[in-house]
């Protein structure tokens, strides 16, 4: 087919576009190259240039959008700004580029009477807030917020709202209801309200996939919201120590990226159902402090863990993905286990220039009263 991919010059955007090069398809990019992301003064790499119609224009621009639709039958919608931290505060950039660039994409595709033969949105597990827990006594919860006054105490655990005991984390299905709880979660959310709308309303053949906590290869080095993976790696490469948040006790689901384009090819199939939303993650839920370890092994260092009782505002505990639904109705199976997948991510990152901005990144946080301290 003829597929277009949006924000196709990032991170998931270049793997998804050199597997369906390689599976035959020819495909189109339309990418902003975002500074943050690329760097001042980017351009399109030899590389992609190669196996793609790179074309530079902001998703956010109806006309942009227009001009790379002639002869598309399948699009990928990736462009997004990215990172809970950063959207706290940087809330017009995350709503314009998430929201208004989906709905200006959107309106492209209906006013040019595009007929899709697939239309594959990216969007994130944050649209669940906390993930579900359940509490030995009282059953199964999907709690909201943590007290923060507990939190500066030290207890960053999930408590049982009728009984207070500790709960343990289960995996998150995709019906459990959305509850975003950061600008990021929430432009998330309405990317997929307007999806749904355009599908409803106009046929648009839309399958939605929930991203966890994708890393591999390409991931950008330079953007401090991108990922903690990156963020441990600069600092282990200039053998730093790595200040847990929460001790390292969140619960998270890291999924490879290349399980990720596998699961973005196989939402390509036609006999999906228009509408379907699916959760892309291994199932598996690890903690923070499982990543750095794995991390530090993989680059062959050892890791300094620091506990100084940092927490993020805003961030959530654990959630981590119930993949049954994708298993049987996308035929999806993760591949890649978190050593392997770590490795790969390492011997790529070792040939890159790394940017380490996490000292930049906690004083915003700060300045904007997003990052805590519990009391000694």
């Amino acid at each position: 087919m003829n597929v277009l991919i949006t924000g196709g010059a990032g991170f998931v955007g270049i793997h998804t576009a050199r597997a369906l090069h390689a599976a035959g398809h020819q495909v189109r990019i339309l990418d902003v190259l975002d500074p943050q992301i690329h760097g001042v003064d980017a351009s399109f790499s030899e590389s992609l240039s190669s196996i793609a119609d790179c074309v530079r224009g902001d998703v956010c621009d109806v006309a942009d959008c227009t001009r790379v639709l002639d002869g598309i039958e399948c699009i990928f919608h990736f462009a997004s700004r990215t990172g809970v931290g950063q959207s706290m505060y940087d809330i017009s950039d995350y709503v314009a580029t998430n929201v208004l660039g989906t709905a200006a994409l959107i309106e492209a595709v209906v006013k040019a009477r595009l007929q899709l033969k697939r239309f594959v949105l990216s969007s994130s597990r944050a649209v669940y807030g906390e993930g579900l827990f359940r509490c030995g006594a009282h059953g199964v919860f999907h709690p909201s917020l943590r007290d923060p006054q507990a939190m500066q105490a030290g207890d960053f655990a999930m408590h049982c709202p009728q009984c207070g005991a500790e709960m343990s984390a289960l995996p998150t299905p995709t019906d459990c209801p959305a509850e975003p709880l950061s600008v990021y979660a929430i432009t998330k959310k309405q990317q997929e309200d307007y999806c749904q709308y355009a599908a409803r309303t106009f046929g648009l053949p839309l399958i939605t996939l929930r991203y966890f906590n994708v890393y591999g290869s390409m991931q950008s080095l330079r953007n401090p919201y991108t990922g903690v993976v990156s963020i441990f790696y600069s600092l282990l490469r200039e053998g730093r120590a790595l200040s847990l948040y929460e001790r390292g006790l969140p619960l998270r689901d890291f999924v490879h990226v290349s399980d990720v384009v596998r699961a973005n090819l196989l939402a390509m199939n036609e006999q999906l159902a228009a509408g379907s939303v699916f959760n892309v993650g291994t199932g598996v839920a690890v903690t923070i402090g499982d990543i750095a370890n794995a991390q530090a092994k993989a680059m062959g260092v050892h890791a300094v863990l620091e506990d100084h009782g940092e927490y993020r505002v805003g961030d959530v505990f654990g959630c981590y993905a119930d993949i049954s639904l994708s298993r049987q109705s996308l035929a999806f199976a993760p591949q890649v286990d978190l050593a392997t997948g770590m490795r790969e991510f390492v011997a790529w990152a070792d040939g890159q220039a790394a940017v380490n901005q996490y000292d930049k990144t906690v004083a915003e946080l700060r300045a904007h009263g997003l990052f805590g301290k519990a009391a000694a």
